[in-house]
């Protein structure tokens, strides 16, 4: 800049800027600024998560309520779908290739729908999963919250699914004999594990697809395989009897397989221990823990990319 004087133009230098010489980061520091979505520190970012559990909840009942809106049927289609695939697989398992060896038509009309049931419950939270982040991006831009909000109410939506339609599948127990007797309590135990467990596996689900948005068309392919290989329609030990003993142990210690037992125990009578794994229960609570702690800070590593492109 310039001063003009009765003598002419006198040239005065600029003062310095206190700010000169300092980094981003002491800017920042300095006037109290923040990084726009920086990702909090793990223990603040449960906090936050808590503080958003309402949200969570309405979001979670307000999707499950969207999910059948268009159909004439409405919600029942909650249970109609399952029942139709347990229908399906029974014509094509149960009769035709006769993989209902090993069990009564009593216990394994019941053992199928429990099966059909409770995998689907893992299937759809992992299809959920998948498409989290990827489709909700108008949400995860316009809203600050923690982005694991979106795949813990998604998975909250599938266990409100699964509630609603166990009391199908409790009428289908005791129409073929399995009445309520104190083992049904290990119900809810389970499905903590199980919730446990899925919610892990979509936050997993939820990170990866958010970078591959692709992986959605490939995950029925997977979980169809998952399935079959779980025991759904058929008894993992009598089918593999002819095999060696670890292809059996290694399909009865996958996690739904797992959960698809301990449930078929607790609640069909004639379904007994003799058809579970060794040390059971350790393994449904170590899956649930490694998987939904791991799949927690899985996701929460990578909360600052969420949405920018």
């Amino acid at each position: 800049m310039s001063e003009t004087t009765h003598d002419g133009p006198v040239a005065v230098s600029d003062r310095p800027s206190p700010d000169d010489g300092l980094t981003a980061g002491e800017l920042a520091s300095k006037y109290g600024l923040a990084v726009s979505g920086a990702r909090p520190g793990l223990v603040e970012y449960v906090r936050q998560l808590w503080g958003r559990r309402h949200f969570i909840l309405a979001f979670s009942q307000a999707k499950l309520t969207a999910q059948y809106s268009q159909a004439k049927l409405g919600q029942l289609w909650q249970v109609a779908t399952p029942l139709l695939n347990a229908l399906v697989y029974f014509l094509i398992f149960g009769l035709i290739l006769e993989a209902d060896r090993g069990f009564t038509r009593e216990v394994y009309i019941p053992f199928l729908v429990t099966g059909v049931f409770v995998f689907t419950f893992t299937q759809s939270s992992v299809m959920a999963g998948v498409r989290a982040i990827s489709g909700n991006l108008g949400l995860v831009r316009a809203l600050h919250f923690p982005r694991a909000a979106l795949p813990v109410s998604f998975s909250l939506q599938q266990l409100q699914q699964l509630l609603f339609s166990m009391i199908v599948l409790f009428l289908v127990a005791v129409g073929f004999g399995s009445y309520p007797q104190l083992s049904w309590v290990l119900i809810l135990p389970v499905l903590a594990l199980q919730f446990l467990f899925n919610t892990g596996l979509a936050m997993i689900m939820a990170r990866m697809g958010a970078k591959t948005p692709d992986l959605a068309q490939l995950m029925p392919f997977v979980m169809r395989t998952w399935m079959y290989a779980s025991g759904v329609m058929f008894s993992i030990p009598e089918m593999l009897k002819d095999k060696p003993a670890w292809i059996a142990d290694v399909l009865q210690w996958n996690p739904a397989a797992i959960y698809m037992d301990l449930m078929r125990f607790a609640l069909i009578d004639g379904y007994g221990s003799d058809n579970l794994p060794p040390h059971v229960w350790a393994v449904a609570c170590g899956w649930a823990v490694l998987v939904a702690v791991g799949g927690f800070v899985y996701f929460w590593k990578a909360e600052e990319r969420y949405g920018r492109g």
